[in-house]
Parts: structure tokens; C-alpha cells; sequence
């Protein structure tokens, strides 16, 4: 896959936390490993990775990486902000939570009562915003963690977020999504074309992914090679 190497990839992973007070967050069970695996792979095609990380517990060393980690839904948007227009390819696989605490306690909240009520306030939707910004010589890769309608909710998010194309996976499935090692993917294209891969470690996984991006380079490499002036 040499059309990928000094390629400039810029992914998320992982999950975010949304702090409720300073000793307690709203999170998700996002455990990175598939967003790392992706990061590894590009890494040894010879791309040049910034990965923007969620906390998570792996560890990822190369000349050709640059780690940035963070925390919240915002800390990962100013970090991809800084680094999208010059990127040619974006994954957006981080487990980003959708909403945050309107208000974060400075102190830890006490225990009172029966109930405690915590206004949620929409977070920015990373893969959208960049979506809306995107050229069209670059790429953006999202995913889709679904639990019902799968197929049909992809598909949207694809439309709605300018992906170029996404990974869709099930909790329906066994041996796939968080925490496992193994993971279980539907890859559909921006036509709408999809293929779908068995239960596989997330390391083939993620070569599987990006045998899929490397293919849409080179469709492009040959249909522009293709284009005929025929200006006289």
C-alpha cells in the first residue's frame, strides 16, 4: 500500500469524560483499541500519524507519531483543529460523548437527598464540523456504533457528516465493540456500497480498514489520470 506512505493521517480515539465535579465524569466504555490499531497500522505503511486520544491504558511509540492526549469532547475538537486542513486523511474513531454537564462543580457534589438533577448541554460534534470544511482531495473516515437499524443509521451519519466512508459495527455482535480485542465491521463507501468482514482481531481489523482507504486513493489516482482535456 505505497499510496499511503508519508500520507499525513489525522485520528481520534478512545473515549472522552465529561466532568460532572472534580472527582466524578460522565464517560463511556471506549477502551481505544481500535483507534490505536488503525494508528499502528498507517504507521507502518510509512503515514505520518497524529493521534488524538482520549484517556485510555495503551501505549504507542513511533518517529512517525505525534500523541496528543486529551481529556473532553472540546479538548479533542482544538486538538483536531489544529491539524485538519493539513491533513490528507481523517479517522474519527473516538467514542466522543455527545453531551456534557451545562454546569461542572467546583466542589465534589455531597449527597442530599433522594434525587440530583444534571442539565446535559450538547457537546460540538467533531467529525460533523470538519465534514462541513472538508476538501475534495481529502478524506474522512468515520464509524458507527450501533444497536438497532444498523445499516439505516450508518448510512445518515455518513450523508450528514461528509464521511467518504464508514466502519459500522453492532453491539448486537458477539465478540466485537468496546473492550474486546476482537471487533466484527461492515465498511460501507460513499455510494452506499458495502462490505462486510468476519470476527477478526482489531489489529487485521484495522488493516482491513485501511486496504479499503487505499483503494479509494487509487480510484481517484486513476480516474483523474483518465481525464481528457478536450479544450481547442
Amino acid at each position: 500500500m505505497s499510496v499511503l506512505k508519508n500520507k499525513r493521517i489525522l485520528i481520534t480515539a478512545g473515549p472522552t469524560r465529561e466532568a460532572i465535579d472534580p472527582v466524578r465524569y460522565i464517560s463511556n466504555h471506549s477502551s481505544g483499541k481500535m483507534g490505536y490499531a488503525i494508528a499502528e497500522a498507517f504507521l507502518k505503511q510509512g503515514a505520518k500519524v497524529v493521534l488524538v486520544s482520549g484517556p485510555v491504558n495503551i501505549q504507542l511509540q513511533h518517529p512517525n507519531l505525534k500523541l496528543i492526549p486529551v481529556t473532553s469532547a472540546f479538548e479533542m475538537y482544538v486538538a483536531c483543529n489544529f491539524h485538519f486542513m493539513e491533513t490528507d486523511i481523517a479517522i474519527f474513531a473516538a467514542a466522543v460523548a455527545d453531551y456534557k454537564p451545562e454546569i461542572v462543580a467546583e466542589k465534589k457534589i455531597k449527597k442530599a437527598g433522594d434525587e440530583i438533577l444534571i442539565k446535559l448541554v450538547k457537546n460540538p460534534d467533531i467529525a460533523f464540523e470538519f465534514g462541513k470544511i472538508k476538501r475534495d482531495n481529502q478524506l474522512s473516515i468515520g464509524f458507527a456504533l450501533e444497536t438497532n437499524d444498523e445499516l439505516i443509521n450508518a448510512e445518515s451519519k455518513l450523508r450528514c457528516k461528509n464521511f467518504d466512508m464508514i466502519v459500522l459495527n453492532s453491539m448486537n455482535d458477539a465478540y466485537a465493540t468496546f473492550e474486546y480485542d476482537t471487533n466484527k465491521v461492515t465498511i460501507i463507501q460513499k455510494d452506499l456500497v458495502s462490505k462486510e468482514f468476519p470476527v477478526k482481531n482489531k489489529t487485521e481489523v484495522a488493516v482491513d480498514i485501511i486496504k479499503e482507504i487505499a483503494s479509494i486513493i487509487m480510484q481517484r489516482q486513476f480516474y483523474s489520470s483518465q481525464v481528457i482535456d478536450t479544450s481547442f
